[in-house]
């Protein structure tokens, strides 16, 4: 009996595994070789023409166009660990697809997938508690220990020739940015009521005092400039934005300004409608005109009022009121960006009006030393610099080329993520294969333990153990090392009594070294480690747990 529509393709049982098991494979496959610091580029060409060449995995995968669903599940992953703490994209899209391939000789075996499932829950367990165990704390004022710990993440990037520029750069804008939550913003602070103040204070202490923001996204904005020396780049104090004054002479350089931020337009206000008048005098046509004037003559007055130097719109100012400024010797921006308009915000102190009527002096911005308009290249940027305390920032970038700006874009935003994560969990795990390495002795010693306890769970753990080691062997495989022999005295340090967990691979030579070394040690975040070790062996049970692929277009009835 035919129940499906004929166009209808369907796998089911053990092919349908296969095919999402190869599928993974094949996607891991192309971004082997970009692990580690001896790592290759990929040039990837985009639907319009344009040329990428990276090796970020998240970028490379973002370009490639697959069909199979599992690959597009694969791709996602590498997206999702990007958005959640933006490193270590290469290593779960590897470790994925290695857990699936060890799942293969258990699927051979007649394991049902949800016994492989449950035995690779029971691992995930076990590798969480093996790196708490072995990771150790970080200062956030140790300013060596954290270029280090920077320079893991940068050393395997295009940007690692521009020696510690990029990580300075990258530590610099993410401190600035970390606010914590239990202090107020500026605005806040100056807007608060005196009496709800101790209640306030004591709310914060109880629920939030060790909580910190830290959004770089936002607050931390790049701005890529050709030209130039990349020596030139820097994080300025304070920030910048593509702009020029709207009349050529309003002030361009002043000292200490007071900056005004609106939401408002300083032009006269359209009807939403269209809306017809009939005049039948000349002195109507001038009334109407007058009226006009009026509304911007009392709008520039408003503003006038509250003695700024500064006045900065995201809607349009019209010519008047360009005019009424520049003779009160007001310098005036107009059509700026919401998200720039919240960084200037926070910069400066100030805080965003939405009518002209209701500006106090709470809300005039004078955080900033140094109000300046420059021109970079062929256009004019304005510089707000010099900031008692900013919490935002802006990254200047510049270097030969658009497509070396961009590269060098991508691994600082990486770097930054790096900073942001050990800002919120200040805790560390040995790199270069070692933290690996010891999740899967940790799970070989807890099979040897609990055997009989686990009955036919433990071939699904000691499955996860083995695909563990596959970071490491890529790391010897990439710089050109004996991978047998390599990973054969690894094995051996950390399946010792010796307890020798921070032993792992150089990654630019190949040969052993103890990550605990001063001076050569690689050390990651726990954040990214952890959340790599989670997405693999949740996306690979997913996947495992599908037996039925679909697919076929329904037509939409008309």
């Amino acid at each position: 009996m035919l129940v499906l529509n004929a166009n209808t393709q369907r796998e089911t049982g053990r092919s349908a595994q296969l095919g999402n098991i190869s599928a993974a494979e094949a996607v891991a496959g192309i971004v082997r070789s970009t692990l580690g610091p001896r790592s290759m580029l990929k040039m990837l060409l985009d639907p319009m023409g344009g040329i990428v060449l990276t090796n970020d995995s998240n970028s490379i995968l973002r370009e490639v166009d697959v069909s199979h669903p599992a690959a597009k599940q694969m791709i996602e992953l590498s997206r999702a660990q990007d958005e959640e703490v933006g490193d270590g994209t290469t290593s779960v899209i590897i470790l994925t697809g290695e857990m699936l391939k060890s799942a293969i000789p258990l699927l051979e075996r007649h394991l049902h997938p949800t016994v492989i499932v449950r035995g690779y829950s029971i691992a995930l367990d076990v590798a969480l508690e093996a790196c708490a165990k072995i990771a150790k704390p970080i200062s956030l004022d140790d300013k060596a220990a954290m270029l280090q710990l920077v320079q893991s993440c940068i050393g395997t990037k295009f940007s690692s020739r521009w020696g510690d520029l990029v990580i300075s750069m990258a530590l610099e804008a993410t401190l600035r940015v970390t606010r914590d939550l239990g202090e107020p913003a500026p605005s806040e602070a100056a807007a608060g009521d005196d009496a709800a103040a101790p209640v306030a204070a004591s709310l914060l202490s109880s629920s939030s005092k060790q909580s910190k923001e830290v959004d770089i996204k936002r607050y931390a904005k790049v701005e890529k400039i050709p030209g130039g020396e990349p020596s030139e780049s820097r994080v300025l104090n304070g920030v910048m934005f593509n702009k020029d004054v709207t009349h050529p002479r309003m002030r361009r350089r002043i000292v200490r300004p007071r900056v005004l931020l609106l939401d408002c337009p300083l032009e006269y206000k359209k009807g939403d409608s269209a809306t017809n008048v009939a005049i039948e005098k000349e002195e109507d046509w001038n009334k109407l005109l007058r009226i006009e004037e009026e509304y911007i003559e009392n709008v520039c007055a408003q503003i006038v009022a509250s003695r700024p130097d500064v006045v900065i719109t995201e809607k349009g100012v019209s010519d008047l009121a360009q005019h009424y400024l520049m003779k009160a010797n007001i310098t005036a921006f107009r059509r700026l960006r919401k998200t720039d308009n919240n960084r200037v915000a926070r910069a400066v102190g100030a805080t965003i009006v939405s009518r002209t009527d209701e500006i106090q002096e709470s809300d005039i911005g004078t955080g900033c030393g140094l109000f300046e308009v420059r021109k970079l290249g062929d256009e004019y940027f304005a510089f707000l610099e010099e900031c008692d305390a900013p919490k935002a920032c802006t990254i200047l970038l510049r270097g030969a080329s658009k497509d070396v700006l961009n590269e060098v874009e991508r691994n600082l935003q990486d770097a930054m993520q790096v900073v942001r994560n050990v800002v919120l969990e200040p805790r560390l795990l040995p790199g270069g294969g070692a933290t690996e390495m010891a999740v899967a002795a940790a799970l070989e010693n807890h099979v040897a333990g609990n055997t009989a306890a686990l009955g036919v769970h433990q071939w699904p753990v000691r499955a996860v153990a083995s695909a563990m080691e596959v970071i490491p062997r890529i790391l010897a495989q990439n710089c050109g090392a004996k991978v047998v022999r390599v990973l054969t005295q690894l094995r051996a340090k950390h399946l010792g009594d010796s307890n020798d967990h921070t032993w792992g691979i150089d990654g630019t030579s190949g040969a052993l070294l103890d990550m605990a070394d001063v001076t050569r040690g690689i050390w990651e975040p726990f954040a990214v480690k952890v959340q790599t070790v989670k997405t693999a062996i949740e996306a690979s049970s997913l996947i495992l747990r599908i037996d039925d692929i679909v697919s076929g277009i329904k037509k939409s009835k008309k």
